[in-house]
């Protein structure tokens, strides 16, 4: 009887641990930045994911995202009630555009979001207008507006820090890496190897005598 029991107790144990566990799961993904994660909340979301995986385009997406976190700033925040660009987010922009500049075939696509403070819709209408500030700061350094795309923003609904008062972390816009040009001359079979490859050869080109180091991208 005692070991049934013991049995009982260890199953009940374990299923406890599995709901945990799967609330984690749940709940994690509000502590995620945008895109971090794939939505399976819309229609179609499901048959994307696996065509894009199929045909290459999935993980050629997620290098370059990997890789433009890496190398350059992709949050820049913003003043209480504000979609007006700081001097410390222009530095951070500015890196972007140069960073940008080097992949013509590459899409982008900047999220907004903001803190906890006032009205939900008053918040997704912000964070919008925080991602086209965004945007329009980096077509103003020659980034092609086609290429760059501000239509989704997450409002408060995502914040970094949990607090109902004014919280400078939550009132961002990141940028992240999103597709491939449609119909770019550059995007054959090769995609992201085509990419490496052109860096490759530039960076081993020999300079002319005072020329400058400045790429040609």
């Amino acid at each position: 009887m005692a070991s049934q029991r013991t049995k009982i107790l260890l199953a009940a144990t374990s299923l406890l641990a599995l709901g945990a566990c799967g609330d984690r799961k749940v709940f994690s993904s509000w502590h995620e930045e945008a895109g971090a994660f794939i939505d399976e909340g819309g229609f179609g979301n499901a048959t994307m994911n696996n065509t894009g995986i199929q045909n290459g385009d999935l993980s050629y997406v997620l290098n370059l995202n990997a890789r433009f976190n890496r190398e350059v700033p992709t949050v820049v925040e913003f003043e209480f009630n504000s979609a007006q660009i700081t001097n410390a987010a222009r530095l951070a922009l500015d890196a972007q555009a140069r960073w940008i500049a080097q992949f013509p075939e590459v899409r982008f696509r900047v999220y907004g979001h903001t803190d906890l403070v006032g009205s939900t819709a008053y918040n997704k209408a912000l964070g919008l207008r925080r991602a086209n500030a965004v945007v329009n700061f980096l077509v103003s350094r020659g980034i092609s507006r086609s290429r760059l795309e501000a239509v989704v923003s997450f409002g408060e609904t995502q914040p970094i820090i949990y607090t109902d008062q004014p919280e400078m972390r939550n009132r961002r816009a990141v940028t992240e890496v999103t597709g491939f040009v449609k119909n770019h001359p550059l995007i054959l079979n090769g995609k992201y190897a085509e990419v490496i490859f052109r860096e490759y050869v530039a960076s081993a080109t020999e300079l002319p005598p005072g020329g400058s180091a400045e790429s040609n991208f």
